[in-house]
């Protein structure tokens, strides 16, 4: 589906703008976050038109998850492209908050 297959991205959190972001050259892919105590709040993503669907925005997601897991934070999924990814990668789920995991449908404690 991409045809950017193979390629890495580079993402970084820039704490100052509450985003993570990939450097596309030309544009900018950016999740935009909240922080409050304990939780991560994603609130938006935003990948550029002529980038979609080739796996950028899948790079913001999984590497935000993974510094809200390293920072022990709960998630948040306000943005609905990071509350699908979510619901459709269980391996995920033990990230969201309770009332997240309602709001989304998914059963068990995390």
């Amino acid at each position: 589906m991409s045809s950017d297959a193979g390629e890495r991205f580079v993402v970084r959190d820039n704490p100052a703008r509450h985003r993570f972001e990939i450097d596309l050259g030309d544009s900018t892919a950016i999740a935009v976050y909240r922080l409050v105590p304990s939780k991560i709040i994603f609130i938006h993503t935003e990948v550029p038109v002529h980038r979609r669907g080739k796996g950028v925005g899948t790079a913001l997601i999984k590497s935000a998850l993974a510094a809200a897991r390293s920072r022990g934070l709960k998630v948040v999924p306000i943005c609905p492209f990071f509350a699908r990814y979510i619901q459709s990668h269980p391996e995920e789920q033990d990230l969201l908050d309770a009332a997240s995991r309602k709001r989304l449908g998914i059963d068990g404690a995390a």
